[in-house]
């Protein structure tokens, strides 16, 4: 991508309807485009590429750990459109397009379902507004998980969702670049307050639990490239459930929520996940 940020400039002006270009901000790593490279995505930046590389030093399995979070993210929006009826969704922190994008997935099963992508990395409105722009069900916009109230209030949100009837609210690998400073577990429930009951939360988030030597790597290999990174033990993403109900089999490592796509012995070691997920239940 590295030779695209003017043409990408012009299209996330367009994009947003103002006259100046965006700041894409291509000089420094963002974990969305992180993401895309452990995920094999092209949408990112060589400074993204190498900051990742040094977050694989430590844990070279850190590309098995995105795409099974990946994998639990779509087993989950399958589960809430077959079993809840939930047919709306706001994924905070989405990162950028890549395979079984949250509206493809709920889609499949229902094509009325609606989805809002919120991303603060500008490079997500561009990609994301040329994906979407011929699907009237779904949006993206640049957005903040840690201001909460802005994005419920953003009028495409309000647009498209009807935040009266129950929703899901995904959190999937965003609050582990959340500080503790920045109080996670309050921006969770500013968003459950704001919610309908039957709204669901998917959550997921890493962990130092299960490799501790291995992912403590990886955390100190992110903030040395100024990105963020808290991992969190079991009982304090366990913590954002709070007042909601965690449906079976309520927090698991990613891998094994509710996968009865991949026998257990062909799963990889927890080990090599290290990652949490759940979904909870507004009652």
């Amino acid at each position: 991508m590295s030779g695209q940020g003017e043409a990408l400039s012009s299209q996330a002006s367009e994009a947003s309807g103002t006259p100046e270009p965006l700041d894409l901000r291509t000089d420094q790593p963002h974990s969305a485009r992180m993401y895309d490279y452990l995920l094999g995505g092209k949408d990112h930046y060589t400074v993204d590429a190498e900051a990742a590389e040094q977050a694989l030093a430590p844990f070279p399995l850190l590309r098995t750990a995105a795409r099974e979070n990946r994998a639990f993210l779509g087993r989950a929006v399958r589960h809430l459109v077959r079993e809840t009826g939930i047919r709306q969704f706001l994924d905070l922190g989405s990162g950028l397009p890549t395979a079984e994008n949250v509206h493809q997935v709920a889609q499949q099963v229902d094509p009325s379902a609606r989805v809002v992508y919120v991303d603060n990395d500008p490079i997500v409105l561009v990609h994301g507004s040329a994906l979407l722009a011929r699907d009237a069900h779904t949006a993206v916009i640049q957005g903040d998980i840690r201001r909460p109230r802005e994005v419920l209030d953003d009028p495409q949100v309000r647009g498209l969702l009807d935040l009266s009837k129950p929703l899901a609210v995904l959190a999937v690998a965003v609050l582990h670049f959340v500080g503790d400073e920045e109080d996670p577990e309050g921006i969770v429930r500013v968003l459950r307050e704001a919610v309908a009951p039957g709204s669901h939360f998917i959550l997921s988030h890493a962990t130092a639990d299960l490799a501790p030597e291995a992912a403590m790597g990886v955390q100190r290999a992110y903030r040395a490239q100024g990105v963020p990174l808290t991992l969190r033990d079991k009982e304090r993403f366990t913590g954002f459930f709070d007042g909601l109900t965690l449906i079976e089999p309520g927090v698991r490592v990613v891998s094994d929520w509710r996968n009865d796509e991949v026998p257990e012995s062909q799963r990889p070691d927890h080990a090599d996940v290290s990652w949490y997920g759940g979904i909870g239940r507004l009652d």
